[in-house]
């Protein structure tokens, strides 16, 4: 006959809230929002949007009143990309008519998550009228985990 250890009722419910702790943190993760300013570093997070179609990855970013010579798009990594820029003026919350908050700031800096594996050595810059267009060819080979 085989003798199971019988885990103790506090063992259980430890396990149990650790388990809601940290789905309780991918969820806030997901639906909370953070803010779009750094206040130390003097960057704002410019808006983007990431389409994927058959062929190739497009990431879309709004740099209004960036220097289009200090542009700069890195690869971190398999699945990311930095981007970030310098901009022609300085900007401060006064400027949107927010009185709460004090600071200036001068440069873009977004990390872009690609859901797809891309060529990164491959890609495509194109800025006009304040808009950085980057295409990444999408990799088609797929790696089977073993």
């Amino acid at each position: 006959m085989e003798s199971r250890k019988r885990r103790a009722f506090f063992d259980i419910i430890d396990e149990y809230f650790e388990r809601f702790e940290e789905l309780a943190n991918r969820l806030e993760e997901v639906f909370f929002e953070k803010p779009s300013w750094n206040c130390k570093t003097c960057t704002i997070e410019p808006l983007r949007e990431i389409k994927v179609t058959p062929n190739e990855v497009i990431v879309t970013v709004d740099l209004p009143y960036a220097e289009e010579k200090t542009i700069k798009v890195i690869p971190v990594g398999k699945d990311r990309i930095s981007i970030s820029a310098e901009m022609k003026r300085k900007v401060s919350f006064d400027d949107f008519g927010i009185t709460h908050y004090k600071g200036e700031f001068q440069r873009f800096h977004c990390e872009a998550r690609v859901p797809v594996p891309v060529y990164t050595d491959r890609m495509e810059v194109q800025f006009k009228r304040g808009m950085l267009e980057i295409r990444l060819p999408r990799k088609h080979e797929y790696e089977i985990p073993i």
